[in-house]
C-alpha cells in the first residue's frame, strides 16, 4: 500500500495499485469532514467509482452521510472504513479486522458483501483475531506466531485434524468413554458424556452404536482448536 518501507522480503500481486481496496485495522480519517464528504473524497481520488454503488454500500451498511466524522461510534468509523475498500469493486480486498465494532447484523452485512466482491472475482487478504469468521470465509488459512507463519494451507486440509465436541446422553451411563482412543477431556455425569473428539469418526460411529442414546449433539468443527495446537507446536 506504500504506507511502509520493508525490511527484507518482497510482495509481488497481480494487480495495480489502483485495484487494490483497503481498510486498516486503525483507520484515520478528518474528523472536521461529514461522511458523504469523506465518501466524495475517496471517490475522486479512486477514479472510476459508481456513485450509485457508492450509495448502495451506504445504505448497506445504515451510514448517514450527513454526519460529521468526529460525530461517529468506532463501529460507524469501521463501517465508512469498509465502504471505502468496496467502493470501486476491487480486483484485491485487503482488510485488516474488518468486523471490530460491528454489531452481529452489520457483521452479516460484511460477510454477504464480501461474498459477492469474491464471487465476482475478487481475492481477498482479510487478517482477523476472530476464528470463527475466518472459518467461514476463508478458503485458505496462514497462521503467524511472533511474525513466524506456523501454519499454511487450504481450509479444507485442517478438517482431518480439527476438534468436534461431543455431547451423549443414554438410557444408562455410557462404560468405556475414558479409555477411547480419539477421545479427550472425558467428563462422565451421571448418563451424559461430554468430550472432544479427534480420532477415526468411524471410530465413534462404532461405540455411540452399543450405547442406548437419548440424545447426541455433535458441535461444529473449530478451527481455533486445531491452530492452538500449532502454536503449541512452535
Amino acid at each position: 500500500m506504500g504506507l511502509a518501507q520493508p525490511t527484507s522480503g518482497t510482495v509481488s500481486l497481480g494487480v495495480n495499485r489502483c485495484e487494490i481496496g483497503y481498510c486498516p485495522g486503525e483507520l484515520r480519517l478528518d474528523d472536521q469532514l461529514t461522511v458523504g464528504h469523506t465518501l466524495r473524497t475517496w471517490e475522486v481520488l479512486r477514479g472510476g467509482v459508481d456513485p450509485a454503488w457508492v450509495k448502495e454500500l451506504t445504505t448497506r451498511f445504515g451510514l448517514d452521510t450527513t454526519r460529521r466524522v468526529r460525530a461517529l461510534s468506532t463501529g460507524n468509523r469501521r463501517k465508512l472504513g469498509l465502504v471505502g475498500a468496496f467502493m470501486a469493486r476491487p480486483a484485491f480486498l485487503v482488510l485488516d479486522e474488518p468486523t471490530n465494532g460491528l454489531d452481529p447484523l452489520m457483521q452479516e452485512v460484511f460477510a454477504t458483501t464480501l461474498r459477492e466482491a469474491i464471487a465476482g472475482g475478487a481475492t481477498v487478504l482479510l487478517s482477523s483475531h476472530i476464528l470463527a469468521e475466518v472459518q467461514h470465509i476463508a478458503t485458505r488459512v496462514v497462521a503467524l506466531r511472533d511474525g513466524q507463519v506456523v501454519a499454511d494451507a487450504p481450509l479444507d486440509s485442517f478438517t482431518a485434524v480439527r476438534t468436534v465436541d461431543v455431547l451423549v446422553h443414554a438410557s444408562s451411563s455410557p462404560p468405556g468413554f475414558t479409555t477411547l482412543e480419539g477421545a479427550d477431556k472425558v467428563r462422565v455425569r451421571g448418563n451424559r458424556v461430554t468430550f472432544e473428539w479427534t480420532g477415526d469418526p468411524n471410530v465413534l460411529v462404532d461405540k455411540l452404536r452399543k450405547c442406548q442414546l437419548t440424545a447426541l449433539t455433535v458441535g461444529e468443527p473449530d478451527l481455533e482448536a486445531t491452530l492452538k495446537s500449532y502454536y503449541r507446536a512452535v
